[in-house]
């Protein structure tokens, strides 16, 4: 790397998904699969076991679903599906620079048959300490 080049630490791409299937957004399976999809995808390495566990109805905004988490040596990626709204949040938090943001959209997208997608991508650390590479 060039020492012009400004290296921030990380990448956080955050989708918001709308008039997504019921169906496969209650599946607990396609949630796990969905997971280890975007880590390979990613080139990602599991520090921790996937958690995947259900969450209640709270009354209030919030009708239930899953929530589903994995600590990777580069961060995390975190889901949350509220299959009765249609809608997911997603989270895929990387240290790497470069994310196949465009490609992890895609597969989203595909994945829950999301009518439409929020997008939201921030560089994070953009004034980490340089260091020797």
């Amino acid at each position: 790397m060039k020492k012009s080049q400004v290296l921030n630490f990380g990448e956080h791409l955050m989708i918001d998904g709308y008039q997504g299937s019921e169906e496969k957004l209650y599946k607990k399976s396609l949630i796990l699969y969905f997971i280890k999809e975007v880590m390979k995808m990613l080139r990602m390495k599991q520090l921790s076991k996937i958690v995947i566990v259900k969450a209640p109805d709270n009354q209030k905004k919030d009708p239930g679903g899953w929530s589903g988490f994995v600590i990777i040596n580069e961060s995390h990626i975190s889901i949350h599906t509220f299959p009765k709204r249609h809608f997911v949040t997603i989270d895929v938090y990387s240290c790497k620079n470069g994310m196949a943001k465009k490609k992890v959209e895609k597969f989203i997208k595909k994945t829950f048959d999301l009518g439409d997608i929020e997008v939201n991508f921030v560089k994070r650390g953009t004034k980490y300490p340089k260091y020797n590479l």
